[in-house]
């Protein structure tokens, strides 16, 4: 009887326990794991959003790289912590993309995380050579079809967004141009201005400073909407391509089992993190359309996005590197 009633004295105070616990989140150090290398968009966006997160939730958050097999690593290392909200995991358009290039990734993309909050997207932009030939997409679909297989596009590698964006604009505007992938963005865009390439659906982020200059010509933005930072540039949809839309995005995931309370206080934090100034200046570098809304919104979005973007993995037949 005794042994009994020391059982539920313990078990009573664990339930006492809990709601203290869950109030007191956070009281360490927080980590958002980038699974890119240092220097590029993810993670100076990441480094911008955790000045912020870190003001609102009173505590350190570290950003952690990881890079490495098409954001495979870092996102794996993620799905293997605690599930208690103080490692968190931000995602890209490779997160919807891999389980249709990855068939056997080491976690369950559906249910090894628990989305926080969709941070808000950005266009790639369909840049040419300012001295070619095209001004406008209607003339560099003309010149496609004219000569089939004769154009070329530029990627940052296989199944990243400029690879992907390029295929469906392959689909959607029936013409045959041919892929060349490379080994980063900064290859890529280095050839496009020597000419070995023709286009490429490069970031709003990396094309700016060449389109500036005058020494590239923005003919396109790759979402549904207008970007604010390519105000005059139309969308490829209005330019003559119906039904084109590929977006970058940046989404922040905690790890699937984390409690509710502990999402919905990290969902705020980020909801004032994005006001903080530093982030609303990186975010204009980066033509991002900031747009949080409650944990399910990036759920249902990156749901959506997967079935899209397996379609047209199938349909282009394309692989990995």
């Amino acid at each position: 009887m005794r042994a009994f009633l020391r059982l539920a004295a313990a078990l009573a105070l664990a339930a006492l326990a809990a709601p203290a616990a869950l109030a007191a989140f956070p009281d360490k150090p927080l980590r958002i794991i980038v699974p890119f290398a240092p220097g590029g968009g993810t993670d100076a966006i990441t480094r911008s959003l955790g000045i912020g997160l870190g003001e609102a939730l009173g505590q350190p958050v570290i950003v952690d790289n990881k890079p490495g097999a098409g954001t495979i690593i870092g996102t794996d290392a993620v799905a293997k912590s605690a599930p208690d909200g103080y490692t968190l995991l931000m995602a890209t358009f490779a997160h919807a993309v891999n389980p249709a290039l990855q068939p056997k990734l080491p976690y369950d993309t559906d249910k090894a995380f628990a989305p926080v909050a969709l941070i808000g997207v950005s266009p790639n932009v369909l840049v040419v050579r300012a001295d070619r030939p095209y001004k406008t997409v209607a003339e560099l679909i003309a010149a496609a079809r004219a000569k089939p297989g004769a154009l070329t596009f530029a990627s940052q590698g296989n199944g990243t967004s400029a690879h992907l964006a390029g295929e469906l604009f392959k689909s959607l505007a029936k013409v045959d141009i041919n892929h060349v992938p490379y080994r980063g963005a900064g290859p890529a865009m280095t050839d496009l201005l020597g000419g070995q390439v023709d286009m490429m659906f490069a970031t709003a982020a990396a094309a700016r400073p060449f389109v500036s200059a005058g020494k590239m010509r923005a003919l396109a933005v790759t979402t549904a909407h207008r970007s604010p930072a390519y105000a005059a540039v139309p969308t490829l949809a209005e330019a003559g391509v119906p039904g084109y839309a590929a977006e970058s995005w940046y989404g922040l995931y905690a790890v699937a089992g984390t409690p509710r309370d502990v999402i919905a206080r990290l969902n705020d934090a980020v909801r004032r993190a994005v006001k903080a100034e530093a982030f609303v200046k990186q975010t204009q570098s980066e033509g991002l359309a900031v747009d949080v809304g409650a944990p399910e919104a990036l759920d249902r979005y990156v749901r959506a996005e997967e079935m899209r973007w397996r379609k047209v993995v199938k349909d282009g037949n394309i692989k990995a590197d």
